[in-house]
């Protein structure tokens, strides 16, 4: 029994998204096209809300916030705001320096929480360290939250509600019904345990099908970074689908997978590379040595990271719908 894809995009589901090896590395596994994957989402995505806005609909709006200077987020960000551009989403980004107190920049998110003409609210991560990030993430409202990160959307997740599911688990899942990968029964490593990635994934991979997150039903362990290594190991050796996300180059190597097993590598390290010096994009998984024994791989780039993005166009869209059906209902009483 093959998990299916769920929502407008199920039309999308039967294409081929792996890159088949060529016949010299036959044994290799199969790459998942993250990014191809995720094009065809954005390009669905982009039908969808056209036709939206034709109705006679309001265009969805997202707001991102920065503090301070970093790099990445900065990157990170203007992908996102690239993609906006392209589904049809209106966007804008709010930029402030590191020095802002937390008291101001939980102003700036009562103030778009409170702006009609904003749907969704994110607040790139990590902020600055006299900043707590749990107190930001709860202070954005619930049905802003398209990053899935207010306890309220976790809390919804973990009972199999209807709510926001961070992008990057629910890029995940949609990579393995795209592929087509058996999830119902399964032995599931997840190795990692923050709250807005490793917890939500662990969730949807052993929650019940049937219900409002239409999740996977795998069985499902947890290995973390007080796992020994001999433990870390084991328990990967015995699993069907492994997805890692904590942020240690090579830490998954080819003695660790089950031959056939499906690797999903969420990982994203920025190490110099030995032979050239300069430096390059790795996840968490020998990717070389891994692919030998793998049935299923997720390539750093190109794999989780464009899943992300396409969640996160789905999910302020998906705020901005329930939002204008709020609206119109509050007018019709």
């Amino acid at each position: 029994m093959l998990r299916r894809s769920i929502n407008s995009i199920v039309i999308i589901a039967n294409r081929n998204y792996t890159n088949k090896p060529c016949s010299r590395f036959s044994n290799m596994a199969q790459i998942i096209d993250g990014k191809g994957i995720a094009q065809d989402i954005r390009s669905q995505l982009a039908k969808e809300l056209k036709e939206f806005v034709a109705a006679g609909n309001p265009t969805p709006h997202l707001t991102a916030v920065i503090v301070g200077e970093d790099p990445a987020s900065e990157k990170y960000v203007a992908n996102k705001m690239t993609a906006c551009r392209e589904v049809g989403i209106s966007s804008e980004t709010r930029r402030l320096p590191a020095s802002t107190t937390q008291e101001e920049l939980l102003a700036l998110i009562d103030q778009l929480n409170k702006d009609n003409r904003v749907n969704g609210v994110l607040v790139q991560l990590p902020v600055p360290e006299h900043i707590n990030e749990r107190t930001i993430c709860n202070a954005v409202h619930v049905d802003k939250d398209v990053d899935g990160f207010n306890e309220l959307n976790i809390g919804r997740l973990a009972l199999d509600m209807e709510g926001i599911i961070p992008a990057t688990p629910l890029g995940v899942k949609r990579l393995l019904e795209y592929t087509n990968i058996e999830t119902l029964g399964r032995n599931a490593v997840v190795v990692g345990r923050s709250k807005n990635v490793s917890l939500p994934m662990a969730i949807l991979l052993h929650s019940d099908g049937k219900y409002a997150t239409k999740a996977l039903d795998a069985t499902v362990t947890i290995c973390h970074r007080y796992t020994p290594p001999k433990e870390l190991a084991r328990h990967c050796r015995q699993a069907d689908i492994i997805v890692v996300a904590v942020g240690k180059p090579g830490l998954i190597t080819k003695d660790m997978i089950k031959p056939g097993a499906c690797v999903i590598d969420v990982g994203i390290n920025r190490i110099k590379d030995e032979k050239t010096g300069k430096f390059k994009l790795v996840g968490d998984v020998d990717f070389d040595e891994v692919r030998q024994v793998a049935g299923h791989i997720t390539p750093v780039p190109g794999g989780v990271g464009p899943m992300t993005v396409a969640m996160l166009m789905q999910n302020t869209i998906q705020a901005a719908k329930k939002q204008h059906c709020a609206k119109l209902s509050a007018r019709n009483e």
